[in-house]
């Protein structure tokens, strides 16, 4: 059953996990080629659909089994009109596959939800670029009529939520948020940082989410930083003020090389599950607001489980039904009012 978009389970309170790299994990561990490492021709088809199966199964289990709560995401990170284009997919060639991908995960919700495991559906939008860079940026208004298509099938979907991840620059994530805005559909936005903690485009992550918050209103439910290890930011968010709140999402890289070493790396950087939980433990000292936990590049069930024991997840607690006004009805407590 799909979830009231107004009273998402995350934002009452509890742990939710997310599954971990999923392209790396199909090319490495799975020996499955990903031409452009796009995912979504997977689930066109039923083997492509099985593969899927097989990756998911084991964090879903991970979370029923711990009484977690589980964000569910399409698998849709590359199926945006450029990406599309180059592996031979039209508009509404993707327009099907969004739809495709969503009905996937509800399946994978029947088979796994219970009251104890809330699982909500993620519609994910992936940047235009490439992920690890910020050259050929949009400024917002592009980045909206861009990213417009995207948002719009997802909100005639099961989709509970959308989330842009692996944002390199501020403004496509303006105009993605605006997007969402306008079709009434919560959005959560996902930043990539280099090793010096600042996102590619030079700012640092405080300033991104000034900026975006300053622009749509505070509009983000939440944000993120993913395919990023936490060696990358932790100095960055061992600071104070009011921007920390508004990061209640960690879906770090088991790997601490850098963005250029990935890009150029033959084999997988699985990194110490272990050490990443610890450091996830850490994080939440910091990031007080921090529930959504998760992995990235690298990372597989080994991780989230090792994640899970360092960081004593909370049962998930059930759900009271938000009866506040519209802007305050995803507990969002605008940057503005916190820091004049």
């Amino acid at each position: 059953m799909a979830l009231h978009r107004s009273n998402l389970p995350q934002l009452s309170g509890g742990d939710f996990l997310t599954d971990g790299g999923l392209e790396t994990s199909l090319v490495f561990l799975h020996g499955i080629e990903l031409p452009c490492f796009a995912a979504f021709p997977l689930v066109a088809s039923e083997d492509g659909r099985e593969t899927l199966r097989t990756y998911f199964n084991p964090y879903l289990e991970i979370a029923r089994q711990r009484n977690l709560g589980f964000i569910l995401d399409t698998v849709t990170w590359r199926a945006n009109a450029d990406w599309g284009a180059k592996l031979g997919y039209g508009a509404r060639d993707l327009a099907d596959i969004l739809r495709m991908s969503v009905t996937f995960a509800c399946e994978l919700r029947n088979a796994f939800a219970t009251k104890d495991t809330p699982i909500v559906i993620n519609g994910i939008i992936g940047p235009r670029g490439d992920g690890y860079r910020a050259d050929h940026r949009m400024g917002s208004e592009e980045a909206e009529q861009y990213h417009a298509p995207e948002v719009e099938v997802f909100c005639d979907t099961a989709a509970d939520m959308v989330s842009a991840m692996t944002l390199t620059y501020p403004e496509e994530a303006i105009g993605i948020v605006r997007a969402a805005q306008t079709r009434g559909v919560p959005i959560a936005i996902s930043f990539t940082v280099e090793t010096d903690g600042r996102l590619p485009s030079g700012d640092t992550l405080q300033e991104a989410i000034r900026k975006v918050d300053d622009a749509t209103g505070a509009g983000p439910i939440y944000y993120l930083i993913n395919c990023a290890h936490p060696k990358h930011f932790e100095s960055t968010v061992a600071t104070q003020g009011p921007w920390l709140a508004r990061i209640r999402g960690v879906r770090a890289n088991a790997s601490a090389l850098s963005h250029a070493e990935l890009d150029a790396a033959t084999e997988l950087d699985a990194g110490d599950p272990e050490d990443l939980g610890r450091r996830y433990r850490s994080l939440r000292d910091r990031l007080t607001g921090l529930c959504v936990l998760g992995g990235c590049c690298g990372t597989d069930h080994r991780h989230i489980a090792a994640i899970c024991e360092s960081c004593t997840p909370r049962e998930a607690k059930p759900v009271t039904p938000s009866r506040g006004p519209t802007s305050a009805r995803f507990g969002i407590t605008r940057y503005a009012e916190t820091n004049p």
